[in-house]
């Protein structure tokens, strides 16, 4: 029977089985943490079973610091933490996670994909740089979990970030477009002091500067162009600030977080 979109608690990852007609199981976990003095993110993805890890660390002055790798170059010395220690960069996060937004929807024919977001969760370590520290504590963090048989060919724009209205409301948001887009039953969501609630589409800019009425100023951007047997991989990832309004006419009084283009062959 053929997937639906849907979103809820009912929903459910895949299984861990590596194919499914053709297409191999593509999972990944992104924590990140975005604030107005020190961004940072820790993924770890897998193709088919082969796997990719990365980090990265993003200054307001436009420094970038980051690296990716086939290797574990993270540890969680108890439970509930990120440690990334790694060529003079420390990244400790301590994320109290919850339910999250669950969403499934079909991809590319017969495949199908699966999301869970959290956006706005509680967030206490550091960052450390080369000796400079900036202490966390606050709803800080984001959480990206994913998992499917995408199709052959995938492009996305991607756009999440957290701050503040000028209501003075904590706000966090999930925007994007090629995955998960559906009228109704997306992943796109606007959190309001912790409470999500579904948006409808809005359009991303080429360039990554503007999402609906959301305006984008860069600071730095992950980068990473593969060619690697029938693999083919082009993406970028700025972190920056926004401004402008969320969905729903919710105008920012400041915002951060990161615009994502992905184009793959998988």
């Amino acid at each position: 029977m053929p997937v639906r979109p849907a979103r809820g608690p009912a929903v459910r990852p895949p299984p861990r089985r590596l194919l499914r007609g053709g297409r191999p199981l593509k999972r990944w976990r992104y924590i990140a943490v975005y604030g107005p003095d020190v961004m940072a993110c820790v993924g770890d993805a897998r193709v088919a079973g082969l796997p990719q890890r990365w980090w990265a660390v993003a200054l307001p002055d436009g420094t970038l610091r980051e690296r990716t790798t086939s290797r574990r170059v993270d540890r969680a010395p108890t439970p509930g933490w990120v440690l990334v220690e790694d060529r003079g960069v420390r990244i400790e996060l301590a994320l109290e996670e919850g339910r999250g937004v669950e969403v499934v929807s079909p991809h590319g024919g017969d495949g199908w994909i699966w999301t869970r977001k959290q956006a706005g969760a509680p967030v206490r370590g550091r960052i450390v740089v080369d000796g400079r520290e900036w202490p966390l504590d606050g709803p800080l963090g984001f959480v990206d979990d994913s998992a499917g048989y995408h199709a052959r060919h995938t492009t996305w724009r991607w756009s999440a970030g957290i701050g503040r209205a000028q209501d003075g409301a904590r706000v966090a948001w999930n925007l994007v477009e090629g995955v998960h887009d559906a009228d109704k039953a997306s992943e796109r969501t606007v959190w309001v002091d912790g409470e999500p609630r579904e948006v409808g589409p809005q359009p991303f800019a080429d360039d990554l500067s503007r999402v609906g009425d959301l305006r984008f100023e860069e600071w730095c951007a992950r980068e990473d162009h593969t060619r690697r047997g029938p693999f083919r991989s082009d993406y970028r990832q700025p972190f920056g600030a926004f401004s402008g309004a969320l969905p729903g006419r919710l105008e920012l009084e400041s915002g951060y977080g990161v615009m994502e283009w992905h184009d793959v062959y998988w």
